[in-house]
């Protein structure tokens, strides 16, 4: 038996029924073996116990679906196999550090934690800091280069500092997509607040955000965060992006790495 392959089965079995009662003995018997030793097992390997993944997996959805609006707080708590608002609301505010009821207005707050993947390598989850920001609409101006999924590792950061060398260094940068899903790489544009002779101006409306902030402006830093999103934080997420390009704000020596979502 490969038990990361076995393990990754009850992960996705867990995520089928979070918003159920999940019985670990059935669990464990999906892989043929006891309770006790389960979930022994899954504490060595996950390095967390499975009744706190479950419980963290659980209250990184229900922070989204409080934020999003589609249902009472008393309804999320009942959803996610709380049998009191108290004991909802204490749960809450251990895992986001925010009570339920301040949601809406200190998004800034919450937190994704992601579902576990395992190999036999490693197992991967990570828990993710984010921001819900508001933006002014931005007039910049600026240059780009047409680039793909390839090759913008490589091109952006030449780019960056081909730019940097002739007008300075630039604030922002952006990434735009082909498609809604944002899934293939048009271009990407490196851009400064204010006018210069030559550059084209690109005006981004206003309009809602998810922000991870990193405390580098190093190129690699920089695509890690944006790996971060892809690859741990898209695939969990409930919110629904746009077609507006991913903004980078250099400024202060960190990185704000920016990513629309409908309002």
């Amino acid at each position: 038996m490969n038990i990361y392959k076995e393990l990754n089965k009850i992960i996705d079995y867990t995520e089928k029924h979070l918003e159920e009662n999940i019985d670990y003995k059935k669990v464990a018997s999906m892989i043929g073996i006891n309770e006790y030793t389960f979930q022994k097992v899954f504490m060595m390997i996950a390095d967390v116990s499975f009744s706190e993944y479950i419980r963290n997996r659980r209250l990184s959805n229900a922070g989204e679906d409080i934020y999003l609006g589609k249902e009472k707080i008393i309804e999320v708590a009942i959803k996610y196999q709380y049998n009191n608002p108290t004991s909802f609301s204490r749960a809450f505010e251990k895992f986001h550090g925010i009570k339920p009821s301040k949601v809406k207005t200190n998004p800034e707050k919450l937190k994704m934690y992601t579902r576990l993947h395992f190999d036999e390598n490693h197992e991967y989850n990570k828990n993710i800091d984010y921001k819900i920001v508001k933006k002014d609409e931005l007039t910049l101006y600026g240059t780009y280069i047409n680039t793909d999924n390839d090759k913008i590792k490589h091109d952006a950061p030449l780019f960056y500092k081909e730019t940097s060398k002739k007008y300075g260094d630039p604030t922002y940068g952006l990434v735009f997509y082909k498609d809604k899903a944002r899934m293939y790489v048009k271009s990407y544009w490196v851009l400064y607040d204010k006018y210069i002779k030559g550059m084209k101006k690109q005006i981004i409306p206003k309009s809602k955000w998810i922000e991870f902030r990193i405390n580098s402006q190093n190129a690699k830093d920089i695509q890690n965060a944006s790996d971060t999103f892809y690859k741990d934080f898209l695939p969990n997420s409930k919110y629904n992006f746009t077609t507006l390009p991913e903004i980078e704000y250099y400024h202060d020596n960190i990185t704000d790495f920016l990513i629309p979502i409908e309002d």
